[in-house]
């Protein structure tokens, strides 16, 4: 018999979590605040005033960009960012040799809402695509797109979750087989629904065809490369790396139960990190070995928290917090910590204005270049984030500065609250 939904999760997840597959239908929510107005130098058509500095080193303006999407990653589940029991030495050099940004937040704590808020540049309730398993609507503009515009090679490996409307935004995809833990859309609902694994080994990583994309992008044009991970998303495998963590070993947050069941879901859970990170690793070598480490801006960064109770599709830091690291030796400086507010939603503006594209006013994310070049300004206040329905209905949205998190909880269906 295949095995249900629900049978994905250890029983401990299920009961904490309070597992659901029941259908929805969205209510209508206060939107997120508007952006607001760009200020000035931040935007190209707004010029610089008289006399503004300008002794910055000019990046240059037509890189290669090779964005790396984790699945299901902890903010905190990296050795650059604090954990010294999971094995990642690929990630802490990229980290070591880049700068991390130790207060980076994602718009939303879910699969394909966050990677098409990411491509889009704007917030899930402004894609059309804000619920789990919702397609990217054709009507929707990605950063891709533009780059495709102005030139790049834009080509995608990996997990897609972005449904067939936006295929065209990319020159090449090579979609991996992820048949057995992400059924089709809106197939949440049917509490009949099955899997059917049809990969296994390293084709479940979602990174086995990382290294061949990249050798075939063109050399005569800069490449734009999503290179979008399964890994660490469930379900595990024992076995997928040589020696396995050791449950003994792994670091359990305080509200997640100290028990031998546990400590073995967190060590596989260790596990798909570290062949993650292998595959990472893999790729800088190519960039090294094609000599193309200089100019070529290397992001990492995780789609949502780790698959586990109050974490992945919380609003909590657990779950819309990310590692994200930014490597590009011809303008960052090595090893820089980065204190300063950002937001997922800002990676489309800041790409179109590192590679000279005018963003207008569509993309309503930050452009936080000047971090990357070691200005240590602000760039944003606060970052906000919204959780609308993953596998169950549960409205929020959230607003947090550097210190603080506030939460709102809709629920709609009882008069006496929003």
């Amino acid at each position: 018999m295949l095995p249900r939904l629900s049978a994905l999760l250890p029983a401990w997840v299920l009961l904490a979590s309070g597992w659901s597959l029941l259908p929805a239908q969205p209510p209508k929510l206060p939107e997120l605040p508007p952006p607001p107005l760009p200020e000035k130098g931040d935007d190209p058509r707004i010029p610089l005033p008289t006399g503004a500095r300008n002794d910055q080193p000019r990046p240059p303006h037509r890189p290669h960009i090779i964005m790396i999407v984790a699945d299901d990653l902890a903010w905190d589940d990296l050795g650059a960012f604090g954990n010294d029991k999971v094995r990642t030495p690929n990630l802490d050099r990229l980290a070591a040799e880049g700068i991390a940004f130790d207060q980076a937040f994602l718009t939303i704590s879910s699969c394909s809402p966050s990677r098409a808020s990411i491509l889009t540049g704007r917030y899930p309730h402004q894609t059309d695509a804000e619920e789990l398993h919702w397609p990217l609507p054709e009507s929707q503009i990605t950063f891709v797109q533009r780059l495709k515009g102005a030139g790049y090679w834009t080509a995608a490996a990996g997990k897609w979750h972005l449904g067939d409307e936006v295929r065209d935004h990319f020159d090449l995809i090579r979609e991996v087989d992820t048949s057995g833990f992400q059924l089709p859309a809106h197939a949440g609902a049917n509490p009949d629904a099955r899997f059917v694994e049809t990969s296994s080994g390293d084709a479940k990583s979602g990174c086995a065809d990382w290294v061949a994309l990249l050798r075939e992008r063109p050399e005569d044009r800069p490449a734009f490369l999503w290179l979008a991970a399964v890994d660490p998303h469930r379900p595990y495998d024992d076995g997928i790396i040589d020696p396995p963590h050791a449950p003994a070993d792994v670091i359990l947050p305080p509200y997640h139960p100290d028990t031998p069941l546990v400590r073995r879901d967190y060590a596989r859970y260790y596990d798909e990190i570290a062949r993650l990170d292998r595959f990472v690793g893999e790729v800088l070598d190519e960039l090294q070995d094609q000599d193309a480490v200089e100019n070529t801006i290397v992001i990492f960064l995780s789609d949502n928290g780790r698959p586990f109770p109050r974490d992945k599709t919380t609003l909590y830091d657990s779950g819309i917090r990310t590692p994200l690291i930014v490597r590009w030796p011809a303008v960052v400086k090595a090893g820089i910590r980065c204190k300063q507010l950002v937001s997922s939603v800002d990676l489309a503006t800041t790409m179109l204005h590192i590679t000279k594209i005018n963003p207008g006013p569509r993309f309503v994310g930050k452009n936080f270049t000047p971090l990357l070049m070691g200005q240590a300004r602000e760039i944003r206040g606060a970052v906000f984030a919204e959780k609308n329905w993953h596998d169950y209905e549960d409205r929020s949205r959230a607003v947090r500065d550097k210190r603080f998190k506030y939460i709102v909880n809709h629920y709609h269906d009882l008069p006496a609250t929003p």
